[in-house]
């Protein structure tokens, strides 16, 4: 007769779950709550649901989309001070402001896949506006999980060219 899992039996199941899925290691979360490592390697490959994990992309899908968000004000912001800088004459500051607006767009551009050291490489797919829209629509199908994994892995594919 099979053993029963002692992760999915384990009163802080949730917490293993959610620890597992946030790659922390086996052996911290074999510590904290008492089981073995091979129980939670056995725990993760077999019972741990598809959708834990797919949930996780998302929300790095969500995260890297604020980022840019953030990034695009902090441009902004650079550009609003070096133009009140240049207005006001103080050279010496509208090229610190010029050096921050650059940085600012660099760090986007390679973030987006636009910018590359040894080369340049355009990454449609992780543009602001995809990460938006991919952001968007796992967002929107919340309420439904199931159509919400069935697009998340629509659009792992389409990353990962098998479309």
């Amino acid at each position: 007769m099979p053993r029963r899992c002692t992760v999915c039996d384990h009163a802080a199941r949730v917490a293993i779950d959610g620890a597992l899925v946030s790659t922390d290691s086996y052996r911290h979360i074999a510590a904290r709550h008492g089981v073995s490592t091979t129980a939670l390697q056995r725990h993760k490959a077999d019972h741990l649901p598809a959708a834990l994990s797919k949930a996780k992309a998302a929300t790095q899908v969500a995260n890297a989309d604020d980022l840019l968000t953030q990034l695009g004000a902090l441009r902004s912001k650079a550009l609003g001070l070096l133009m009140k800088a240049e207005q006001a004459g103080d050279y010496r500051t509208a090229l610190a402001g010029v050096r921050e607006a650059r940085s600012c767009i660099e760090v986007m551009a390679r973030m987006m896949g636009e910018l590359v050291d040894g080369g340049t490489v355009v990454n449609i797919l992780i543009t602001p506006e995809w990460t938006r829209v991919q952001a968007a629509m796992l967002t929107a199908l919340s309420p439904y999980p199931a159509a919400r994994v069935a697009v998340a892995d629509a659009l792992v594919a389409i990353e990962g060219g098998s479309t």
